[in-house]
């Protein structure tokens, strides 16, 4: 908890007292900017302004050091940066004080209003680089969580404190099922991250897609695809701080965070930017490491916390679970759900493949019957896949197979159980799909 040093209105006065260093720009090349006479001075992370010959100034931040040079990134278009303009160090922001003030807000990746204003602030500062709380310490998963979505709640069950991936190209309704779960999920507190987002679509995800009811829960930060990288990573890193402050105080908070991929995105840029040497689809290697270190900050809290179950969402192109950011992202995650172009395009929603979905809570999550019910619905849905083709030609004779005999009965039945949304618990899920079993 930090302390004043000074009155809140001698504080403006105290600022102003403080040595302005300041160094100029050397070169300027897109928003990256090479700036000199601040060596040994600045740091990285620090931030600069940059001010303009027209009066005018943009902030950039400090991402690398090249020689005696230091390498800024810009939060827009250098346009108008001339050599020699003069750039004066502010020290880094490193620090939020997130509140229940913030519930029901709509911010930006500065943590302001639409009004511009800024909302109510904590008492304590809280850092937006943490480190996640120390392994050993941490608690385990909790109990099953109730989503109302039926394949969640029995296929791929969520568990308090878990965090998953939720893998979908464009169009394949990732949006409303994130809304969905933002939504109904039983948790005290949601954080909705919308990183790279859409400008015309965080009002209707907010108004339509979530609703009234979803918001006054919810604190939702936006960064928009017109927006510079730095403020996408930093949407990000503000997000993941409100819900630690959240779970600090004991509660248990939904993270929906959409995407990944564009924070990952936003990385490439900076870190490229920087001097980092391409990698993989010009990824660097610092990528998989800072998608780590966000992931890793989600999950449960220590002993006298709360949890926080995550929700990312993962963009992948073609549907190819191949490329360089889902693959990263599946082996930190505790659970993939996939999304299926073809299964959308025949009208099913949520399009989840659950064939080709996994929770990691399983079979921890559920009952020996319910594991038994699950074996038996997963078996029946891969022989009807399996032999799909063949039934719609109809080249299948009935009798042929008994097993994709009771999967052609069975599987009208298991794919409209697939889009139940509304169930008062797991357990009428669960006996939902014993009755269609059974049948």
């Amino acid at each position: 908890m930090s302390v004043a040093l000074f009155p809140k209105d001698l504080q403006p006065l105290v600022d102003a007292c403080r040595p302005r260093w300041s160094g100029a720009i050397s070169s300027v090349d897109g928003a990256r900017l090479s700036i000199s006479g601040l060596t040994g001075i600045a740091r990285l992370g620090d931030r600069l302004v940059i001010e303009r010959a027209d009066d005018a100034a943009i902030d950039a931040e400090i991402i690398g050091f090249q020689g005696r040079s230091i390498i800024a990134y810009a939060f827009g278009a250098a346009i108008g940066v001339a050599a020699g303009d003069r750039a004066v160090l502010q020290r880094e922001a490193t620090t939020c004080r997130p509140c229940d003030d913030w519930l029901g807000s709509i911010l930006d990746w500065r943590g302001r209003k639409i009004d511009g204003s800024f909302p109510g602030e904590g008492g304590v500062e809280m850092a937006l680089d943490a480190p996640p709380p120390p392994a050993p310490a941490r608690n385990r998963l909790g109990a099953r969580i109730n989503t109302q979505h039926a394949a969640l709640d029995t296929f791929l069950p969520l568990c308090r404190g878990q965090r998953i991936g939720l893998f979908a190209g464009s169009g394949v309704g990732k949006s409303m099922l994130l809304g969905s779960l933002a939504r109904l999920v039983d948790a005290d507190v949601c954080v909705i991250a919308l990183v790279g987002e859409r400008g015309r679509e965080v009002r209707a995800f907010v108004e339509e897609t979530l609703g009234a009811k979803g918001l006054a829960r919810a604190v939702v930060i936006a960064s928009t695809s017109d927006e510079p990288a730095l403020a996408k990573r930093q949407c990000a890193r503000l997000a993941m701080t409100t819900a630690e402050y959240f779970r600090a105080e004991g509660r248990h908070v939904l993270l929906v965070f959409d995407s990944l991929t564009r924070y990952a995105e936003a990385h490439r840029e900076i870190a490229l930017a920087g001097g980092e040497p391409p990698s993989l689809h010009a990824f660097p290697p610092s990528t998989f490491q800072a998608i780590a270190s966000l992931v890793e900050r989600a999950g449960p809290g220590v002993s006298g916390e709360g949890d926080i179950t995550a929700i990312f969402s993962v963009l992948v192109a073609g549907s190819d679970m191949e490329e360089p950011v889902a693959d990263m992202v599946r082996g930190v995650l505790d659970g993939h759900v996939i999304l299926d172009r073809a299964i959308a395009e025949r009208g099913r929603f949520p399009a989840i493949n659950i064939r080709r979905s996994v929770s990691r809570s399983l079979p921890r999550a559920a009952s020996p019957e319910e594991n038994a019910l699950l074996l038996d619905a997963r078996a029946l849905l891969s022989a009807y896949e399996d032999a799909e083709l063949i039934i719609q030609a109809g080249l299948y004779a009935p009798g042929a197979d008994p097993k994709i005999d009771r999967a052609m009965k069975r599987w009208p039945a298991l794919d409209q159980f697939l889009t139940r949304i509304g169930d008062d618990s797991p357990a009428e899920a669960f006996n939902r799909l014993r009755t269609i079993l059974q049948e």
